[in-house]
């Protein structure tokens, strides 16, 4: 009985169990960004917080660019504005080309790598579990802000359980 508690203690999520999770959120983010009218996403803010177009660009500039610079070790730019025209429907774009691309660089990304030490952009040190966790939870955190600005526009947003 103990050796079995154990190895289940051990086992943890999977890397790919970790991924599905992620996109999970990510399809959820996504749906908050759609629920939003055009205006508001670009320019509604309350208590001083950013846009959610800010916020999103912010997620973009580090979703797609980390995973790329964990899977190759090459040091990605932190890019936090993007060319958008005030148009949410580029920021979609942009947002499925950056799930992509984390679809396609995790595929490189050995199971022995998870553990290691890394800086990610060149100054955040963690391991790659860390680096991973801090963009999903940095994704909710901003999904969070969106949800409040959805709210006092008088808007449902999506059900956060539903990925």
């Amino acid at each position: 009985m103990e050796s079995t508690t154990s190895t289940l203690l051990e086992q943890g999520i999977t890397p790919s169990d970790l991924l599905k999770h992620w996109q999970g959120h990510r399809g959820l983010t996504r749906r908050v960004i759609e629920a939003f009218p055009e205006e508001a996403f670009f320019n509604y803010s309350i208590g001083g917080m950013r846009p959610f177009a800010e916020m999103v660009m912010e997620l973009l500039g580090i979703a797609g660019p980390g995973i790329k610079e964990i899977a190759t070790g090459k040091i990605q730019e932190l890019i936090e504005q993007v060319d958008h025209g005030n148009k949410k429907v580029k920021i979609l774009e942009l947002w499925d080309e950056a799930t992509n691309e984390i679809n396609t660089y995790w595929e490189q990304i050995k199971p022995e790598q998870f553990q290691q030490n890394i800086k990610i952009f060149g100054q955040y040190e963690g391991t790659v579990w860390s680096s991973i966790f801090y963009f999903i939870d940095n994704e909710i955190h901003h999904r969070g802000q969106g949800y409040v600005y959805l709210r006092a526009l008088g808007i449902e947003p999506p059900y956060f359980y539903e990925r």
